[in-house]
C-alpha cells in the first residue's frame, strides 16, 4: 500500500528530500508526475485518468505535507523501508489503508516511473 501523511504532521519537511520518487510535497504545492521521475508525455494515473506528465495537479492537502499515491512505491526498489517513515520525528507517515498494492505492483510502479 502507499504511504500517507496524517494531520499530526508538524511540517518539518524531513520526509521530502528522502523520497526517491519525489512523491512528497509541501501542503498547497501543486505536483507533477514528471518531477523526480523519468516519465514524459501521457501518463495514466491509478484511477485511470490520463494526464500529461508535466501538467500541474491540484495539491492533495493544503495544510500539511502530503504524498502522491500515484508516485509512492514505499521505497521498493530503492530502500528496505519507506524512508519518509524512517525520518519522521512524529511518526505521521503511515500506511494508507485505502490504497493496497502488492510488492510486485510496487516494483512495477517503480519501473513505470523510472524508465
Amino acid at each position: 500500500m502507499a504511504i500517507k501523511i496524517t494531520d499530526e504532521c508538524i511540517n518539518c519537511g524531513a520526509c521530502e528530500p528522502e523520497c526517491p520518487n519525489n512523491a512528497i510535497y509541501e501542503g498547497g504545492v501543486e505536483w507533477k508526475i514528471a518531477e523526480g521521475t523519468s516519465v514524459t508525455g501521457d501518463f495514466t494515473l491509478m484511477n485511470g485518468i490520463h494526464i500529461d506528465a508535466m501538467q500541474p495537479q491540484n495539491p492533495v492537502s493544503m495544510d500539511v505535507y502530503y504524498i502522491v499515491s500515484d508516485k509512492c512505491t514505499e521505497c521498493v526498489g530503492f530502500h528496505d523501508e519507506p524512508q519518509c517513515a524512517a525520518v519522521c520525528p512524529v511518526d505521521c507517515c503511515v500506511d494508507d489503508e485505502l490504497i493496497w498494492e502488492s510488492r510486485d505492483a510496487l516494483f512495477e510502479k517503480k519501473d513505470k516511473l523510472h524508465l
